[in-house]
């Protein structure tokens, strides 16, 4: 993974913007759970991103690491109260390494699927690993692939629409990538940004965790432990980092 422009200042600029990530009936149960699994010791993000998570998890006495690829990204972290405090290496989640070990480390928001390729999305999980201490977990959450929805022959569905936003998924299915095309309507002005990404079932993502030594422990469908069912659209996974 290389810093390809994706998340630069104009997208930095505007990311806490959208509520489906920023707003405190998500955030919340997100913070309550990483929280309880940190269990006192110390946590890593991996694509820490403007703080969503880390800040508030920091200000409950969580000592909060991070590792983020974007420089604009990690400006307006460290531009928010409290964020010149929290440590933050510029790099790619699948190779950079910070000192020390780690009770958790965590990946939110579908971010596992900006690594583009299988042997990138592999080493994120062996990163993960290496930063753990034995016993330590490492949590992703992601959407689970939508392509029941996507009608034989078509490669497009639409996530979102509204009247300043519209939101649409185009696949590979041979491939196994996607690229999310988004349109913005502000201020009377059309933007656009096109980002490219790789999907993987849950069974895959359990096979990653078992190549880095990682055993599944959790699967849930949402932050507040919802049970992962047929249905569910997204998992909130933890593995944990097992011995011999």
């Amino acid at each position: 993974m290389h810093d390809d422009g994706h998340f630069d200042e104009k997208v930095a600029a505007t990311y806490d913007d959208d509520d489906r990530m920023s707003a405190p009936e998500v955030v919340d149960p997100a913070v309550n759970l990483l929280a309880e699994l940190a269990g006192g010791g110390r946590v890593l993000e991996f694509a820490i991103g403007t703080g969503r998570l880390a800040l508030p998890l920091a200000r409950r006495g969580v000592q909060v690491e991070g590792i983020e690829l974007s420089r604009p990204m990690a400006a307006r972290l460290r531009a928010k109260m409290g964020g010149a405090e929290i440590p933050v290496a510029i790099g790619d989640m699948a190779r950079t390494r910070v000192a020390g070990q780690f009770s958790l480390v965590y990946l939110v928001f579908n971010t596992i699927n900006n690594l583009a390729s299988q042997d990138a999305q592999v080493a994120c999980f062996q990163n993960a690993a290496a930063h753990l201490e034995l016993g330590g977990r490492f949590l992703i959450e992601v959407g689970v692939p939508p392509l029941r929805r996507l009608p034989v022959g078509e490669t497009m569905l639409a996530f979102d629409r509204s009247k300043t936003h519209w939101g649409i998924d185009e696949f590979d299915v041979v491939n196994q990538t996607f690229s999310s095309h988004h349109i913005w309507l502000r201020d009377g002005i059309c933007q656009r940004l096109s980002v490219p990404f790789r999907y993987a079932w849950p069974a895959e993502l359990d096979l990653m965790a078992r190549l880095a030594g990682l055993t599944l422990k959790e699967r849930w469908s949402g932050w507040k432990r919802e049970p992962f069912t047929q249905t569910s659209d997204k998992h909130i996974s933890v593995w944990q980092k097992v011995g011999g």
